[in-house]
């Protein structure tokens, strides 16, 4: 099982490393990839992953499979989702004067469907997101961006031979 597992991420890294466009693109796509896979808006993230590459001009394919590269932390979500609530709650609390945490034992599930639930949880959490999301992007961005230019400079003769056997 784990094997299959580490060899579906593997092929999202190599299907990643095997994509035509300018180092920037590239590696844009990966920043907003993993900038959106910290936020909580799951079952959105993929749809705005492209919307958010192509407003970007960064390329869309790359942002979707660093969103979907973003999935090895899925058994960490309780733990991130605590953490960006209690950064996000603390963020409006520090603006509104009084933070008001929310109990588990407080939340029922019929909660979901009313807005208010929205400002007293999924705002904090949306918030708290971003302190974890920019770093996230940053970092793969810096990462990312001399991999693709050193694999650009790679391919660059081997182009330049394959245009020569063409013409």
């Amino acid at each position: 099982m784990l094997k299959k597992i580490a060899a579906y991420f593997r092929s999202l890294v190599v299907k990643l490393l095997e994509l035509h466009d300018p180092p920037h693109s590239l590696a844009g796509g990966v920043a907003i990839g993993m900038f959106i896979g910290f936020t909580p808006l799951f079952g959105l993230k993929t749809l705005l992953c492209v919307g958010v590459a192509y407003l970007l001009r960064c390329n869309p394919i790359a942002a979707v499979i660093a969103v979907s590269l973003h999935d090895v932390v899925t058994p960490f979500w309780p733990v991130l989702l605590d953490f960006e609530y209690t950064i996000g709650s603390r963020l409006i609390g520090f603006f509104d004067g009084a933070v008001r945490p929310v109990s588990v034992m407080e939340f029922h599930a019929r909660d979901l469907l009313k807005w208010s639930t929205f400002f007293t949880i999924g705002l904090p959490i949306l918030l708290g997101s971003i302190f974890l999301s920019v770093p996230a992007a940053a970092i793969s961005y810096a990462i990312m961006l001399p991999i693709f230019k050193k694999r650009a400079l790679r391919r660059l003769p081997s182009q330049q031979a394959h245009e020569g056997e063409e013409a």
